[in-house]
């Protein structure tokens, strides 16, 4: 896809972070942007931003683990603008912690919003996009931890991994059909978000208040680790433009970090030696 003028994006995660700076290269190709998140008021300020560079947003605030709320999200789109070209399945958590300590609510929360969020939309959204017939994409945001692997992150590697998976399997099948949309998956390594604050986004239904996990040393040192890994990442300022340079190019892996090409590279290598996780080798 070259031309966005007058294209409609549905972006996810729209509150903060990947989401804004998706935002902003929307209005600055003149796109017409429905902007959804969990926080009312931190989508309500991404629309502000977009719309005082001249585009034209509609804001929902929902919780994307759900399918109603996705529903509602695909309807409102349709209602307001008819179509959907591009879909940015943006909205995700990351939650750190070993497998032995961290709460199921956990396991079920970040499943349902970076995986089945990306699943729902897929769902809906794909039937409308084969109905248009026009050149559509779909980039669903995972991360380098779908790639490869490190200590302390189950949860997270867990859902990212399949977010590429789903990813990959889903382009294969719009090929088969010969479809006219394409799909990208973003893996960047750290970058300055604010997806350490995960916690503040955390859904009612997963409450966390209760469970003596979250006042253990072991949560507040994983708390600590993310604090430092996000703040020390890159600026968050050039995932917008690496964005839509792939969709124009039409880049299935999206990659931010060129450091993490080596690990890659070695993680296949070691896969197919029959090699297995190797701590000692990660931290050399």
């Amino acid at each position: 896809m070259k031309d966005f003028k007058g294209k409609v994006a549905v972006i996810t995660g729209a509150g903060n972070g990947f989401g804004v700076e998706i935002a902003k290269e929307c209005a600055i190709r003149n796109m017409k942007m429905v902007l959804v998140d969990i926080e009312g008021e931190d989508v309500e300020r991404t629309k502000k931003l977009v719309e005082s560079m001249g585009a034209v947003a509609v804001s929902l605030t929902a919780d994307v683990s759900l399918l109603e709320e996705v529903k509602k999200m695909v309807d409102i789109t349709i209602e307001n603008f008819g179509q959907i070209d591009l879909l940015f399945n943006n909205a995700g958590v990351a939650i750190p912690g070993y497998i032995w300590e961290l709460p199921m609510r956990d396991w079920d929360w970040i499943v349902s919003i970076n995986v089945m969020s990306q699943v729902y939309a897929m769902n809906l959204a794909i039937p409308i996009m084969l109905k248009q017939g026009t050149p559509c994409h779909i980039i669903n945001t995972a991360s380098v931890a779908g790639l490869i692997t490190s200590d302390g992150m189950p949860a997270y590697h867990t859902t990212k991994h399949a977010s590429v998976a789903l990813s990959e399997s889903v382009s294969y099948d719009l090929q088969k059909i010969n479809a006219n949309i394409k799909v990208s998956v973003l893996c960047p390594g750290f970058v300055q978000t604010d997806l350490h604050h995960y916690e503040k986004h955390r859904p009612e239904r997963f409450s966390a208040v209760e469970d003596p996990y979250y006042q253990s040393d072991s949560f507040k040192m994983h708390q600590a680790i993310a604090e430092h890994v996000v703040t020390t990442g890159i600026p968050v300022d050039s995932i917008g433009m690496s964005v839509f340079n792939a969709i124009e190019d039409e880049d299935f892996y999206i990659l931010t970090h060129p450091i993490y090409s080596t690990l890659i590279g070695k993680r296949v290598k070691d896969m197919l030696e029959g090699k297995g996780p190797d701590l000692k080798a990660l931290r050399g």
